[in-house]
């Protein structure tokens, strides 16, 4: 008798090897499996710039980065004294616009360099749900500035495979939905969301699809699975989701090689006591 719902692993993958130069954009649930793939030896870049959770603004930062398109001071956003990037994460923020520029662009230069250098990109959606500026265009973040300059929607899901078409179309990309819920929007909007992000990367051509949401929601199905705050996965779900990641892309030499430079990563971690030191009775 079968007692959970396993998921199947997919047919014909090109495999993942530690010859790949890999990219991995989206949400924290990236920066998770990314420190795993790190760990294993693989030449992995994970979410230089912060977590970035909508299919636009990952879009935009990979449309801006690869083409050098650099930030100016009039992209920023002035509030209270500071000055604000909302493509990104809170970091890019400052009392000075020089400042942040330099900050910001010499970011999305070496974004650039490592985008177009990459063998593979790995993107995770977290959610459809997006928050448009007073100008109309779709903040990354909204640095915690007031709620009454933003205006919020789900994204289509023609809108998304509109921005992502063009890019899958030259490039090797895996994308996943992450399994972290967003319960600010509700259950049933988390659902909605999930589900546009699900049908807009079905219709994506030229990609592939790891279904880490479906792993965690189907397969594993128990909120021992989770973290705390019962939103999140837990460690274990996250080492599970990988355990799946490698099986479906590992070939058994990658597979081999991966566990040898992850005893390297543990004994590099591994901090001796020093056999000099002598603890003073004075």
């Amino acid at each position: 008798m079968n007692f959970r719902t396993e998921i199947e692993s997919a047919k014909n993958l090109t495999p993942i090897s530690h010859d790949d130069s890999i990219v991995m954009l989206g949400s924290c649930f990236t920066t998770e499996v990314g420190e795993r793939l790190e760990h294993d030896g693989f030449n992995v870049t994970v979410n230089p710039m912060g977590a970035l959770y909508n299919p636009a603004t990952i879009a935009k930062a990979i449309a801006r980065a690869s083409q050098g398109n650099l930030y100016s001071a009039n992209e920023l956003v002035l509030h209270n004294g500071l000055f604000h990037c909302l493509d990104f994460p809170t970091r890019y923020t400052s009392p000075r616009a020089d400042e942040l520029l330099e900050l910001v662009n010499n970011d999305i230069i070496a974004l650039g360099k490592k985008l177009n250098e990459a063998t593979l990109w790995i993107i995770t959606f977290g959610t459809a749900r997006v928050y448009n500026f007073n100008n109309g265009d779709i903040a990354g973040n909204c640095h915690k500035l007031p709620g009454t300059m933003f205006r919020q929607r789900l994204m289509s899901v023609n809108e998304i495979v509109n921005i992502w078409e063009p890019l899958a179309r030259d490039h090797r990309i895996i994308f996943t939905v992450s399994p972290i819920r967003h319960t600010a929007d509700g259950l049933h909007g988390n659902q909605l969301s999930k589900s546009t992000l699900l049908l807009a990367i079905d219709q994506i051509p030229c990609s592939e699809y790891f279904p880490s949401y479906e792993i965690l929601i189907d397969d594993l199905r128990d909120y021992r699975f989770y973290a705390a705050d019962m939103k999140h996965p837990s460690s274990v779900a996250v080492d599970y989701i990988y355990q799946q990641f490698s099986t479906r892309y590992f070939s058994a030499q990658t597979q081999s090689i991966a566990t040898a430079r992850f005893k390297e990563y543990l004994s590099r971690a591994h901090r001796p006591i020093n056999k000099d030191l002598r603890v003073s009775n004075s």
